[in-house]
């Protein structure tokens, strides 16, 4: 049962490892978003922290899904602590969605799955 285990996990860790991940967003890359006309949603976590982990799928597809109709992005705080200072984070991760004109609507702290995302976009403009 131990090796079934073991094997289990090395497979999840191969296929985790398989998915694309987001970089981390530029102070550029933002204000673009957030000028575009478009909902944006920024994580704002760490490479190395667990649900951001879990993460970083979810984001990376709803980034493919919805391409052109909405900014999905990733900051990386440990590698851009002003961006952490910036947005005042306290906990990671941090989501924090924007409407249309760039303004923030709302702000969720840790673990987020896909459909409260989207429906978090679709609140913000998301058509």
């Amino acid at each position: 049962m131990k090796s079934g285990i073991s094997i289990f996990i090395a497979a999840l860790l191969v296929a985790t490892a398989a998915f694309a991940e987001l970089p981390s967003a530029t102070d550029t890359t933002v204000r673009k978003s957030l000028s575009s006309g478009k909902p944006t949603v920024i994580d704002l976590g760490a490479r190395t922290c667990i649900p951001c982990k879990k993460m970083a799928p979810i984001l990376e597809s709803l980034s493919t899904e919805y391409r052109g109709k909405a900014s999905v992005l990733f900051i990386d705080v440990h590698a851009d602590p002003d961006a952490a200072e910036k947005f005042r984070i306290q906990m990671i991760p941090t989501q924090i969605f924007f409407n249309a004109q760039g303004k923030e609507v709302k702000r969720h702290i840790g673990f987020m799955d896909k459909p409260d995302i989207l429906k978090e976009l679709k609140a913000a403009g998301l058509k």
